[in-house]
C-alpha cells in the first residue's frame, strides 16, 4: 500500500523503532515545519475516513444488480479490485466513499442508469501504529481491522505508572497536512469520553511532556479535547 507519510518529525524514530525494541527518546522529536508554527493557530480539521489498503476485503454493493454485488473482494497487490464490465478499480489509498463514487461513475457512463453503489471495509489487513511515550514497550506495532485508542495502548503493554493519562496526543496525517488531537486517557477509561479510533499511520504519545517543546506548545493551543487541528 503507497501511502504518503507526511509525518516527517516522526520518521528517525520509525526507522528505529520496533516492537519491544529500545525506548525512543520523545524529547527528540520535533517539528519539520516553518518557523512561526509557536505563533500559529490551530485549525480545525475533518476527522479522516478510512483509507482502504492492500489486502483489505471488501463489500461491494450495487443496488438491485446481483451480478455486479460481491460480498468479498480482497484488494489485491496492485492495489485494486476486480469487477465485471468495469474490470480493475483502485482501492488502494482511497476511502470507500471514494471508490463507491468511481464505480458509480464509471457504470453510469455506458451500463447503467444512476446506479447506487456502496463499498464497505469488511476487514483491514494489517497496518502499522507507533505506540511512544510513557508506555511498558514502545515502538511500532501491527493492528488488524478497528483499533481504538485503548486498544491501541494496550498493544504496548499499557502506560507506566507515572504517565499522565489526560495528555495523550494522536498524530495524523490528514490530506496531506499534519494534525494533532489529544484525548484524555483517563476518561475513556471510566466511560466519560468516547474510546476514538485510532488508523494506520498515526503516531500515539503517551504523556505530552515527553514531546519537544514546539510540540508541547501546539498541543496546548488545541481548541478542544479529541478535535484534530492541523500545524
Amino acid at each position: 500500500m503507497m501511502r504518503a507519510l507526511s509525518l516527517l518529525f516522526v520518521l528517525a524514530t520509525v526507522l528505529l523503532a520496533g516492537c519491544g525494541g529500545p525506548r525512543m527518546d520523545i524529547n527528540q522529536m520535533t517539528a519539520a515545519t516553518p518557523a512561526d508554527i509557536r505563533s500559529a493557530q490551530p485549525v480545525a480539521a475533518p476527522q479522516a475516513e478510512y483509507q482502504i489498503g492492500v489486502g483489505d476485503t471488501l463489500d461491494v454493493r450495487v443496488f438491485q444488480v446481483a451480478d455486479l454485488s460481491f460480498e468479498e473482494l480482497v484488494v489485491d497487490t496492485s492495489g485494486n479490485i476486480n469487477m465485471p464490465l468495469i474490470g480493475a478499480v483502485q482501492g488502494a489509498g482511497r476511502t470507500a466513499s471514494e471508490m463507491a463514487t468511481d464505480i458509480a461513475g464509471r457504470l453510469s457512463a455506458r451500463y447503467l442508469r444512476d446506479p447506487q453503489v456502496t463499498v464497505t471495509v469488511k476487514e483491514a489487513a494489517s497496518q502499522k501504529i507507533t505506540i511512544d511515550g510513557a508506555v511498558t514497550k514502545p515502538g511500532v506495532y501491527e493492528m488488524r481491522g478497528s483499533t481504538s485508542l485503548l486498544q491501541a495502548v494496550a498493544m504496548a503493554e499499557g502506560p507506566t505508572r507515572v504517565a499522565d493519562l489526560s495528555k495523550v496526543a494522536v498524530f495524523r496525517n490528514i490530506d496531506g497536512r499534519r494534525s494533532v488531537a489529544l484525548f484524555d486517557l483517563s476518561a475513556i477509561r471510566q466511560g466519560r469520553a468516547p474510546d476514538p479510533q485510532v488508523l494506520g499511520d498515526d503516531v500515539v504519545v503517551v504523556d505530552t511532556s515527553r514531546l519537544s517543546s514546539v510540540l508541547r506548545e501546539v498541543v496546548g493551543a488545541l481548541p478542544a479535547l479529541g478535535a484534530f487541528a492541523y500545524f
